[in-house]
């Protein structure tokens, strides 16, 4: 249910013609042209971020820097429903940003955070009336989440689910944030993965897995025993939304007996799939959207090249459509509302814009401007991010985005090779701050959704399975060379820079095919898959045997991951390299970035390395992303 909270708001109903004010917000525009914009105007923390509006609709909250970190903010609304007085300062973190946060009830707000990028998440809460500040679950090497908000059920409670009995599993607690009451409601039996309530908050479906095979298991009630009702192997997915109103059916994402994710509803009392909902002919469909006030489904949401909306609701169609007619050629959507769906924070977002606020109040009809994340940048200086796609050498097609620099000359430019992390995740279009850097600079950028990438149907998604390395890297490699043909490249000045699973193809990229690039800058990256394997984090390992199935197993398939693994091929890297590594990172131990970097000095060769004590998986502090795109930027210098 949590997943969904802040994202079904999005697609109701405006009533009239809508008017914009400003109130008395001021636009800061910095009017020099982006190629003289700073490292710090790329990366600096927004001016303002993440706004939402509490329940009763009395108070907008926001994120701002505080001594350099995100913290939370809130401000009044007065009779007319607009933001008045200075706002007021709930929480003062100062060794790292606020996580995430969200509204429980009408004065407690709840946020995240862990210590030093370990990634162990604590929830505490802020009263925002006394200030007074409360860590809910203050338990070392705990990591902690939210199940359900439970916001229609109790203003007092929240579901949580934690590793704190066994460092492998995640129980289910009930927390009263008032008493700091923890009590259990299901306890893992070993292999459980998530959890799903109804809409009375009611724990009535758990994912079990041995890696290989899923099933998932219902229940009538909390007090009934769960049932298995559906089984999978790791090829395939189901994904649970949320339940059919009346709590009796359940919607999912699903590709069972189909290649593309399908919206459907299911009977959770048999696992039979009654309707479908939605699918598309090219890509997955796995975002659905309904209104919480009127209990209908609104739209449906998939990516193609952007994020696209099938309406079932024609409030919903015409809201967005009217939306869309006052902030014209931009994406536009709603991040939050009050529990009465009549005020609304809007977000104005698009390749060239991170994001731009504005409050709607439907009772009034008034659409009012709250601050541009970054006013200091200008969209018309920035480059556009333009959907691409080519044909890979056993005959895939592979979409992906090219970004040229705004330059009177747009053919044989330097060009920044840019695989995303995951692997299973995948790029899409919007505003991305290192892609708008680099083309600052005067480099082309080009991404790709190699095989594997999230959201083309799962023989596209299988067929990356055991391919780290090789047809995965092809696909990179075989973008490179489209990007060289088409004229767009100059073949002599290529670098290839990614983070995580990007960073180990920046290290196959520079092993496996070392003519093609002129340097490297592998972030957080994996250089050795057999070390990899063994130093994940311990609430992997319900889902090591998927791992072994999509990677490699360490000990059955030895031989075939020293093949794939950079660090056994250092002899081959001839391109200069950076490395940048959080000392803290749970997912990609520091180990793999020590085993390349040594490797190449002990054979003579100047690596640049960085490594920060108080990160982990990416550097989140300000100043740590400032020294590491400084780094790069003096590095692609001058070896492009």
């Amino acid at each position: 249910m949590k997943n969904i909270i802040f994202s079904i708001l999005c697609l109701f109903m405006v009533s009239c013609s809508i008017k914009q004010t400003v109130n008395n917000q001021t636009l800061v525009i910095n009017k020099t042209s982006s190629d003289k914009l700073s490292i710090e105007d790329f990366f600096r923390n927004p001016q303002q971020a993440s706004f939402k509006v509490s329940p009763n609709g009395k108070y907008i909250s926001f994120t701002k820097p505080y001594k350099n970190r995100m913290n939370v903010y809130i401000q009044n609304l007065d009779s007319k429903r607009l933001p008045y007085g200075e706002p007021k300062q709930v929480t003062s973190l100062t060794d790292r940003d606020i996580a995430a946060y969200f509204w429980k009830g009408n004065d407690t707000i709840l946020y995240f955070r862990d210590f030093g990028g370990d990634e162990n998440y604590h929830v505490l809460k802020a009263n925002i009336q006394t200030g007074e500040q409360t860590d809910l679950t203050p338990f070392d090497g705990v990591k902690v989440s939210i199940v359900d908000d439970l916001e229609d059920v109790s203003d007092d409670e929240v579901l949580i689910e934690m590793n704190k009995r066994n460092a492998e599993v995640f129980d289910v607690y009930r927390l009263n944030i008032k008493t700091g009451q923890i009590d259990l409601v299901a306890e893992n039996p070993g292999n459980y993965v998530g959890w799903v309530t109804d809409h009375r908050g009611e724990i009535r479906l758990a994912m079990e897995t041995n890696g290989l095979k899923t099933a998932i298991h219902h229940r009538k009630n909390k007090t009934e025993k769960f049932k298995k009702i559906i089984e999978f192997d790791y090829t395939s997915d189901f994904e649970p939304l949320f339940f059919t109103f009346d709590n009796k059916n359940l919607y999912a994402s699903s590709n069972l007996g189909r290649d593309k994710k399908a919206i459907v509803k299911i009977n959770p009392q048999t696992g039979k799939e009654i309707e479908k909902i939605y699918s598309h002919r090219e890509v997955d469909v796995s975002s659905l959207f309904y209104s919480k006030k009127r209990k209908v489904l609104t739209a449906t949401g998939y990516i193609t090249w952007k994020f696209e909306y099938k309406f079932f609701d024609k409030i919903a169609e015409t809201r967005n459509k009217r939306l869309r007619k006052v902030i014209k050629n931009n994406e536009v959507y709603i991040s939050s509302a009050n529990k009465n769906e009549d005020l609304f924070i809007v977000a104005e977002t698009s390749d060239k814009l991170g994001a731009q606020y504005y409050l709607y109040d439907q009772k009034s009809d008034q659409l009012t401007f709250l601050a541009n994340a970054k006013p200091w940048l200008q969209p018309e200086t920035m480059a556009k991010m333009q959907p691409i796609k080519y044909k890979s050498r056993d005959g895939l097609t592979i979409h992906g985005y090219l970004t040229l620099p705004n330059t009177k000359t747009q053919k044989k430019l330097p060009l920044i090779v840019n695989p995303h992390g995951g692997p299973w995740h995948r790029d899409v279009w919007g505003y991305n701050p290192e892609v708008q850097f680099l083309a600052s600079r005067g480099y082309a950028v080009l991404q790709m959704n190699f095989r594997g990438s999230l959201g083309y149907g799962k023989k596209f998604f299988t067929s990356s399975f055991k391919k780290w390395g090789t047809k995965m890297q092809d696909d990179i490699t075989d973008g490179v060379n489209w990007a060289i043909k088409q004229g767009y490249a100059d073949s002599k000045k290529i670098c290839i820079y990614g983070a995580s699973y990007g960073g180990y193809a920046v290290l196959a990229g520079l092993t496996f095919t070392p003519d093609l690039y002129a340097c490297g800058v592998d972030y957080v990256g994996v250089s050795n898959l057999l070390t990899f394997m063994k130093s994940i984090p311990p609430y992997w390992r319900p889902i090591l045997e998927k791992m072994y199935a999509m990677v490699g197993h360490p000990e059955k398939e030895t031989e075939d991951l020293k093949k794939r693994s950079p660090v056994f091929h250092v002899d081959k890297i001839k391109a200069p390299l950076l490395v940048a590594q959080g000392a803290k990172d749970p997912r990609v131990n520091i180990n793999e970035s020590n085993q390349i970097v040594d490797s190449l000095r002990k054979r003579g060769v100047d690596v640049e390395y960085i490594v920060k004590e108080n990160e982990g998986h990416g550097f989140h502090n300000e100043e740590n992303r400032f020294e590491f795109y400084r780094k790069m930027e003096a590095f692609l210098s001058t070896h492009l």
